[in-house]
């Protein structure tokens, strides 16, 4: 229900933009985020947006850097990934929730299959 593409690999400095199409009837009330896991590490939430678009929330490490935006008559999520560095280098996650503070909590109704996104120094 959550398709995820735009991943690849990039060199530092660069930048990218991941998408991700929803399919999900209720997409309009559903508050959306991004949430990446990195090789050996815990899979952590990187930034979501709520359902009407108004409102963001990005993790403290990608702040200024990453930017999410929604669209909702066409059902897609995007991450603008500027700046990237190479600890940004993980499979990157489109997840919903009706609920922001499961979202959050990255415990969410809906996930996608991921998108591999490498940043070398």
């Amino acid at each position: 229900q959550l398709v995820e593409s735009g991943g690849g690999l990039v060199q530092a400095g660069d930048s990218l933009r991941l998408s991700c199409a929803a399919s999900i009837h209720t997409f309009t009330d559903c508050n959306m985020g991004w949430f990446r896991q990195a090789p050996g590490k815990e899979r952590e939430f990187v930034a979501a947006i709520d359902w009407s678009g108004t409102s963001d929330y990005y993790e403290a490490s990608v702040k200024g850097r990453f930017f999410i935006s929604r669209d909702n008559d066409n059902y897609m999520v995007y991450l603008q990934m500027n700046n990237v560095k190479p600890e940004d280098t993980a499979i990157y996650y489109c997840e919903g929730d009706s609920n922001w503070g499961r979202l959050l909590a990255g415990l969410n109704a809906y996930w996608g299959q991921g998108t591999q996104v490498t940043v070398s120094s």
